[in-house]
């Protein structure tokens, strides 16, 4: 393992100890000026996210209807009642993005598809950098006012759905994750600098509980104008 990505592991709680659980359970609250530009009304009410660690799993409750839920996979995307009765259902659901924009519409699938991908990798780092197939690299110091910090490249295999497939990964002084970048790639490639605050710990495993997606500009700074997704998170739980 890379040696910085075994100390930032570390300090996010331990591999030894992520080991151990199989999932997490968060209450989520999100919004932000990507969805406007999609064309969805954006559930603005707490939602309960559970994420699956060592598969790409994930499922948002309630999703649509006080009765309905999510199901995430890379291979499908659904919405489902809670006997498990489907209500709608899209398979290889990333050809579904083909030739989108940033203002190309979006339908109830396509937004159950980006907040399955989106939350599973948050709720995974840093731990899914050293799954099977990614491989990581330390890149230049990148100086935050009178900070350092120091960065990890992530390249991604084709079967983990993700924003893309070469993510950059902030981490301070104290190796606790500070930044995330990556490219939107089901939004047109938007180039994205997520920041992250508010760290907690939860089973001995620690946490942003606030993030805040801006678009990147051409310096790698965000602009602070356009915060394009925000998300709080609590009641975390893994298990």
């Amino acid at each position: 393992m890379n040696e910085l990505l075994a100390q930032v592991i570390d300090a996010h709680g331990g591999m030894n100890r992520w080991n151990r659980y199989e999932k997490v359970e968060a209450t989520i609250v999100s919004g932000g000026g990507l969805f406007p530009l999609k064309g969805v009304v954006h559930d603005a009410n707490p939602n309960r996210m559970t994420v699956w660690l060592h598969e790409e799993r994930s499922s948002v409750f309630p999703y649509g209807a006080a009765d309905q839920r999510t199901k995430f996979t890379p291979e499908r995307i659904a919405i489902e009642k809670l006997d498990g009765s489907v209500v709608a259902e899209r398979r290889d659901a990333r050809d579904s993005f083909a030739g989108h924009q940033m203002n190309t519409a979006w339908d109830a699938l396509h937004r159950a598809y980006f907040i399955g991908e989106a939350l599973w990798t948050y709720l995974t780092t840093p731990f899914l950098l050293a799954m099977d197939g990614v491989a990581v690299e330390e890149t230049e110091l990148w100086s935050e006012g009178e900070e350092a910090w120091r960065v990890l490249r992530a390249h991604f295999p084709g079967l983990i759905e993700t924003h893309s497939l070469i993510q950059d990964f902030f981490f301070d002084e104290s190796l606790t994750v500070r930044r995330h970048d990556y490219s939107v790639n089901i939004a047109g490639g938007l180039a994205a600098a997520q920041l992250t605050s508010d760290h907690a710990v939860a089973n001995g495993i620690h946490l942003p509980t606030k993030r805040r997606a801006y678009a990147r500009g051409p310096t790698r700074r965000p602009i602070s104008e356009m915060l394009m997704v925000w998300i709080d998170i609590s009641e975390v739980s893994f298990s």
